[in-house]
C-alpha cells in the first residue's frame, strides 16, 4: 500500500455520531477510549472486517495515529470508506473530547 493517500481529519473536527473504530491494544482500550467507540485491535481487523460498516464514514484512532493510518489506509483497500483521526487518542483527549475509562480510574492514554 506504499504511496495510498490516507484521508486524516482532526480530533476537534470528528462529528458526533459516527461510526469510530479503535485499533489499539486491549489495555490501551480500557485506560480510556471514546464512549462511542467499537473496539477492534489492529492484529484482529482482518478477521473482523465484517464488522466494519460499508457504505459510511468509518473514523479510525490509535494512540498516536499510526496503527490507525495502516488500518484507514487497508480499510480503503477493502472496499470502506474510512478516515484517520490525526493524532490518535492524545490528540482526542487533548481535544477534551469525551473519553471513558474501564480500569476505575481516571481516563488517561497510556
Amino acid at each position: 500500500m506504499d504511496g495510498m493517500t490516507v484521508p486524516e481529519i482532526e480530533a476537534t473536527a470528528v462529528p458526533d455520531d459516527v461510526f469510530l473504530l479503535d485499533v489499539r491494544e486491549p489495555d490501551e482500550w480500557q485506560a480510556g477510549h471514546a464512549p462511542t467507540a467499537v473496539h477492534i485491535p489492529l492484529g484482529m481487523l482482518q478477521q473482523r472486517v465484517n464488522e466494519v460498516p460499508t457504505g459510511v464514514p468509518v473514523y479510525v484512532v490509535c494512540r498516536v495515529g499510526g496503527r490507525s493510518a495502516s488500518a484507514t489506509a487497508w480499510l480503503n483497500h477493502v472496499g470502506r470508506e474510512a478516515v484517520n483521526i490525526e493524532g490518535g487518542m492524545q490528540s482526542w483527549e487533548a481535544a477534551g473530547r469525551p473519553m471513558v475509562a474501564e480500569n476505575g480510574g481516571r481516563p488517561f492514554v497510556a
